[in-house]
């Protein structure tokens, strides 16, 4: 018998974002096509090169705009506790991930413009290998979880 998954859940309006991320993201691809099919209609090149470009539109909106963001929100969970946080994310390939409070070197919060629209914040948890992230919480979510990892790992710390 495994461990359950974490309980959090991060913030349904990072749907929104991961979404509106795709369409960025698809109107770069447009530009793409359009040039491909201009220098396809200019140069004589086969249709299948405009074909190509509308197909990969079609796909990335498909893919980065209504599947990627759903499975990626349901996926995504977390859970502090305070001996350890617990990160549970991907689309495909699920990993889960334990840092131990004792190895938490310091906690930030991030927000771009978009997650800012949003009132959303990323949580970045820094420990001495790597960085782990929460992404999309609520911003008042994401001040209070940083405050009270940072105040776990000073226990943590002291306790060692």
């Amino acid at each position: 018998m495994g461990r359950q998954e974490p309980k959090m859940r991060i913030s349904e309006r990072a749907l929104t974002v991961w979404k509106l991320y795709g369409w960025i993201s698809a109107a770069f691809t447009l530009l793409a096509g359009a040039a491909v099919t201009v220098l396809a209609i200019l140069f004589d090149w086969s249709v299948w090169f405009i074909i190509g470009a509308v197909a990969a539109l079609i796909l990335e909106i498909i893919l980065f705009v209504f599947v990627l963001p759903t499975l990626k929100w349901k996926r995504w969970r977390y859970e502090v506790r305070e001996e350890e946080i617990e990160l549970q994310h991907g689309i495909f390939i699920i990993t889960r991930t334990l840092v131990p409070m004792v190895r938490v070197q310091h906690v930030d919060t991030e927000q771009g413009p978009i997650l800012r629209k949003y009132n959303l914040a990323t949580i970045s948890i820094s420990t001495a290998a790597t960085i782990h992230q929460i992404p999309a919480l609520d911003i008042n979510e994401a001040d209070e979880l940083r405050d009270s990892i940072s105040a776990l790992a000073r226990v943590a710390e002291d306790d060692v």
